[in-house]
C-alpha cells in the first residue's frame, strides 16, 4: 500500500505541531536580530556561482532576458548567499541576517533535504569569537519560544541551558581517535594523505589509496568523532586546519590552523561560521584550489563569481559571518525523527 501524500489531511494534522514550533522558531529568530540592531536583507537565489565547495552539488538554470533575440546564460540556484551578503557588506552594511531558501542537489536524507533555509548572519568589526556568543544566546531564545528543555534527536539530547563544550579540531582528533592530526600536514596547504591513512589504517578506519587528506579526515570524523558531539550540552568544534577553510582568514598564531568552527547539537551539525578572508588575491587561489578538485572528482567545476572577486578587491571590511540550518534547528528543538517533518511541503521524491 502506497504511503498517504503529505497534504493528506491525517498526514498533515501529524505534521501540524513541528509547524507551529518552526514558525515560533522564526519569529524568534526574527525577534533576536531585530533587538540586536541587525537589518534583515534579501539576495537573489540565481547566481553566476553556486558556491565553489567542491563537494556541493548545484542545480543549474537558463537565464532569457527578454528583447534579447533568445539570449540565454547559465545561472545557478545558490547553495548559500554567502557570496551576496558579502557584497552588501562591501557596500556599506554592518549587521546583516537572512532566511534564504538554498538548495543542493543530490542530497535527501533525514537530516537533509534538496530545499531548505539557512539563517546566514555577518557581523562587520569581529570575528568568529563574536559568532559563539550569538549561538548561544540565539539557541537560548529559540528554545523558550517553542518551548522546549533539550535538543533532541533520537536518544541523543543537547541542553543549551548546560555550560557548552568547546573543543578544537585537533583535540577531538586526539580525544576521540588518538591522532595527532596536525602532524598529519607537515607542510599546512597541503597536508599528505599518505601519512593520514597510515593512522587511519592504525585505528581501524577503512581508507582507499585515492583519498584525498579531506576524505580520510571525513572517514575518521564520521567513524569516531561525529556522533559523540553535542552530547548533553552543544559543542562549538573550533580552529579548523587551513587547508580546510577556503573561506576563513588564518590565524595569526598559528598559520596551520583557520578561525572557523562549526556547532554541533545531539550529534548533529547545526552552524558553520568563519573570521571571513578579506584578501582578494588569497581568496582566487584558494577558489582555484578548489575548482580544481571539483574538476577532479565530477569532471566539471562552476565558474567562480569574479564580481565577487571584485569585491573583496574593492575593500571586504574585517567580518565574521555564519550559516544555520533551520530546518535541523527544528527537528532537534521538536524531537522530530525527520527534516521532512518540520517543512510545510516537501520537495516530491518521485
Amino acid at each position: 500500500m502506497n504511503q498517504r501524500p503529505w497534504w493528506h489531511p491525517d498526514e498533515f494534522a501529524a505534521r501540524k505541531p513541528y509547524l507551529d514550533a518552526r514558525m515560533a522558531v522564526i519569529a524568534a529568530i526574527r525577534l533576536f536580530f531585530a533587538e540586536r540592531d541587525f537589518t534583515e536583507v534579501e539576495t537573489p537565489a540565481l547566481q553566476t556561482s553556486p558556491g565553489i565547495e567542491p563537494h556541493l552539488i548545484a542545480f543549474k538554470t537558463e537565464l532569457r532576458e527578454p528583447f534579447r533575440d533568445g539570449e540565454s546564460r547559465r545561472l545557478y540556484l545558490h547553495t548559500s548567499p554567502e557570496f551576496a551578503m558579502k557584497k552588501l557588506l562591501v557596500a556599506g552594511q554592518k549587521r546583516i541576517y537572512q532566511l534564504a531558501r538554498c538548495f543542493r542537489n543530490a542530497e535527501r536524507s533525514g537530516t537533509h533535504h534538496p530545499e531548505f533555509t539557512m539563517l546566514e548572519w555577518y557581523r562587520v568589526g569581529t570575528d568568529y569569537r563574536a559568532l559563539m556568543t550569538d549561538c548561544e544566546a540565539l539557541l537560548h531564545a529559540v528554545m523558550a519560544a517553542v518551548p522546549a528543555t533539550a535538543l533532541v534527536r533520537g536518544d541523543k539530547c543537547s541542553d543549551p541551558d548546560a555550560e557548552w563544550n568547546y573543543l578544537t579540531v585537533a583535540e577531538a582528533f586526539q580525544r576521540d581517535a588518538g591522532i595527532d592530526l596536525l602532524a598529519t600536514a607537515p607542510e599546512a596547504s597541503a597536508p599528505d594523505a599518505g601519512l593520514f591513512r597510515v593512522e587511519a589504517d592504525r585505528i581501524g578506519v577503512f581508507t582507499s589509496p585515492s583519498d584525498s587528506w579531506e576524505d580520510v579526515f571525513f572517514r575518521i570524523f564520521l567513524a569516531r568523532i561525529e556522533d559523540g558531539l553535542g552530547i548533553d550540552a552543544p559543542t562549538v568544534l573550533y580552529d579548523y586546519p587551513v587547508s580546510m577553510a577556503a573561506l576563513s582568514r588564518v590565524k595569526t598564531d598559528d598559520p596551520r590552523l583557520a578561525e572557523r568552527f562549526e556547532l554541533y547539537a545531539s550529534g548533529l551539525e547545526l552552524a558553520n561560521a568563519y573570521s571571513e578572508l578579506t584578501d582578494a588575491a588569497e581568496q582566487r587561489r584558494r577558489f582555484e584550489s578548489d575548482v580544481a578538485r571539483k574538476r577532479e572528482l565530477f569532471g566539471s567545476a562552476y565558474p567562480i563569481d569574479e564580481d565577487f572577486l571584485a569585491a573583496l578587491d574593492y575593500g571586504l571590511p574585517n567580518c565574521a559571518g555564519i550559516a544555520l540550518g533551520v530546518d535541523r534547528l527544528v527537528m532537534l528543538a521538536t524531537g522530530a525523527p525527520t527534516i521532512e517533518e518540520v517543512l510545510w511541503a516537501p520537495v516530491a521524491a518521485t
